[in-house]
This record gives C-alpha cells, structure tokens and sequence, in this order.
C-alpha cells in the first residue's frame, strides 16, 4: 500500500464524534435563543405561528405546494400511508436496508411490507428488484433517500405508474437533496422528513414534517395529525395525535436559513474524504460512497465500504474516533418480521451493505484536522 501525505500539525488526540451538535449550536444561538424565548412568551407550544411559519419557509425551500409539521419522521411516514388508506391486504414495496421506522408504518396499519434488494454501488433500491417485488396487493412503492442521496426518481416512477401504485418518499435523511433537477419531498404523492437533532436539519428532539403536491391529501394529513379532527371536538375519522411544537418550528426555520451553507460544508467535507482515501492508498480496502451524475447529495452520512468492517470499527473506537453503522440488522432479518417468512440469503446486496458499510465522522464544522486523524487511523488499520 502507498503512504499517505498527512499534514504535519495533525489533529491532536481529542475525540473525533460522529457528529458535533454543541458545535453547531455555538454557530446559530444568537440568531435561536431569542426565536425560542418569543414561543415561551406566546405560550403556543402545539403548532401555532412558528410552526406556520416553518411550514411556509421550507415547503418554498423545497419548492413543493404542502408542508405539514408533525411530532417526528416516523409519524410523517405512518400519516403519509394513511392518507392513502393504506391497510390490511395491501403490500408496499420498500428496503430492508434501512431504519425500523420505513417498515413499522407499513405494519401498523396492518399492511404488509414487501422487501426489494438495494445496487451495490450506492446502497438504494434497486428497480429491477423492485419490478420483481411489485404484485396485485402492491399499493404503494416506499423508496428510501438513503444517507442523503435521491432514490432512481424515472425508474422507479415508471414502476408505479405502470402498477397503478403511489408512491410515498422516504426522506428521512435527504433535505435539500435532488436527482435529476427534482427534490426529495416533490415527486412522491407524499414524502416524510425526519428533524431528529441529528439530522442535516435536526430539531431540539423529536420533529418531522409530511410533503405533498396534492390538496386533497394535504387536508387529510392535516385532519389526521390531530386526531381526525378539523373543528374542535368534531371528528372525522380516527387521526393521530403528532404534531409539531412551537419551539421546534422556531428553532427549524433558523436552521433552515443555513441549510444551504451547511450542505455545501458537508459535500466539501465528504470529498476531502474521498481524496484523503484515495491518495492514502486504500482503495483495495476501503470503497468511497458513488454519487450519480445529476444527484445532489446532501451527505447526511459519509457511508464507505470496508474491509473487515468491525476490526476497523474498533480499532478507530481505540484511538477516539467515532463510526456507526447503519444498519448492522438488515429489516428483513429482524425478529420482529420472522412472521413475513424472510430468510437469510434472500437479498444478498442488502445483507452484504449492513456487513460492510460504516459511517465516518461528518457534520459542517468538522476541520481538516479531524479528517485527517481519521483517514491516517484507517491507512494505519490496513498497513
């Protein structure tokens, strides 16, 4: 293997975490603090202006007609499919290789997800899997923005419209990301976001927001999200009770107005990554992440492929440097699906990413220092 060219100051020997929130409220406290005290003096902690406000700014922000706040990702997903009377008897095609969150919507509303396998190069649905899985049941196509870049949009399109499906975006990981000159939130009949503190645009706990073109699913949702409800104590249907509080819409539109600086921060960071790995002599152990021509990717992970993955994992966990891996169990292995009769061997890419697949240290704010802490680690792994 060739030596790497490092710089000489190094990054010390502080911990390098997977991602630095007290770091990123440091860049936006002046501009939040006084946005949150303002819902505090309200007293409108449940939806309310600030979440209106929010709605407004990132729908324009994502350029689509609906934005909906809710309690958090995985009930944007769960309202989404019941906006669609997704139920017993219906199938949703979707990944195993993905978070619990994508499959336990489809299963509480009594529906059976359908596994396809991912491509080996970039860890999203595959659509000729995808093809394969699709069936009479097959209501809705469930595609995952994995790691902040867009599912294969015109393939996937194709599919649904020749099954007569919907299709509902897993955006989880992919605000701000694109494919093919589309968002991630603009071309499924409805899209879930996830604002998990750690997420590109995290809140202060537990937020999500539901994306649609559609009024007439725009309505429901948000008939849904409280309860079923449109007049007070008047109920339509059996809803839900998520929706977004005051100070998380407050504090997400400040994010907001940084998004596009912190998305650039993490392209830059991913492809000083990438050069690091490529000019430390490790790509026979270690596969950077594939960005398709046309794809925005918004790097909410900085996903490589590598050899003897847990070995690595330890062995940078030994010298301060946090990794993760998403997804260690694929879906379809899980316990709690046993019931669906999947078994081992039946998605082989799927099962080969959650064995190789680990999550290096990504966020705006992390210097050059820490990358090259991190990338000197690994070449020093595989000498």
């Amino acid at each position: 293997m060739s030596g790497a060219a490092f710089p000489a100051a190094g990054g010390g020997t502080e911990p390098v975490p997977s991602v630095d929130l007290a770091a990123e409220w440091r860049e936006i406290a002046a501009e939040a603090e006084p946005r949150v005290l303002e819902v505090l003096r309200s007293q409108q902690f449940v939806l309310g202006p600030a979440v209106a406000s929010f709605e407004q700014a990132v729908a324009g922000r994502i350029g689509v007609a609906h934005a909906m706040g809710v309690a958090s990702g995985s009930d944007a997903l769960l309202l989404s499919l019941m906006a669609l009377d997704v139920g017993p008897g219906d199938e949703v095609v979707t990944s195993a290789f993905t978070f619990f969150a994508t499959a336990s919507a489809i299963t509480r509303l009594g529906a059976t997800p359908v596994f396809a396998d991912v491509r080996r190069d970039d860890f999203l649905l595959d659509p000729e899997a995808v093809r394969a899985a699709v069936g009479p049941r097959t209501r809705v196509l469930l595609p995952v923005h994995l790691y902040g870049q867009c599912a294969d949009f015109p393939a996937l399109d194709a599919i649904a419209r020749s099954a007569g499906a919907a299709i509902v975006e897993d955006a989880a990981q992919a605000i701000g990301a694109a494919r093919d000159g589309r968002a991630a939130g603009t071309v499924g009949d409805l899209a879930a976001f996830s604002f998990y503190p750690t997420k590109n645009l995290g809140a202060a706990g537990d937020a999500g927001l539901v994306t649609t073109g559609d009024d007439r699913l725009a309505a429901r949702v948000r008939r849904l999200r409280v309860h079923g409800s449109e007049k007070r104590y008047e109920h339509l249907e059996v809803g839900i009770n998520s929706r977004m509080d005051g100070i998380q819409g407050a504090l997400l539109e400040v994010k907001l107005r940084r998004l596009d600086a912190w998305t650039r921060a993490r392209a830059a960071r991913a492809a000083r990554y990438d050069g690091l790995i490529a000019s430390a002599g490790l790509d026979g152990h270690v596969a950077t992440p594939v960005v398709h021509p046309g794809s925005l990717h918004v790097f909410h992970q900085y996903v490589v492929r590598a050899e003897r993955r847990d070995d690595l994992r330890a062995h940078l966990a030994a010298r301060g440097i946090s990794s993760e891996v998403y997804y260690p169990i694929p879906l379809h292995l899980q316990e709690c699906f046993a019931d669906l009769g999947w078994r081992r061997g039946d998605l082989p890419e799927t099962e080969r990413a959650a064995a190789e697949s680990l999550a290096l240290p990504i966020y705006p704010q992390l210097s050059d220092a820490q990358q090259d802490r991190v990338v000197e680690a690994i070449a020093a792994f595989y000498r």
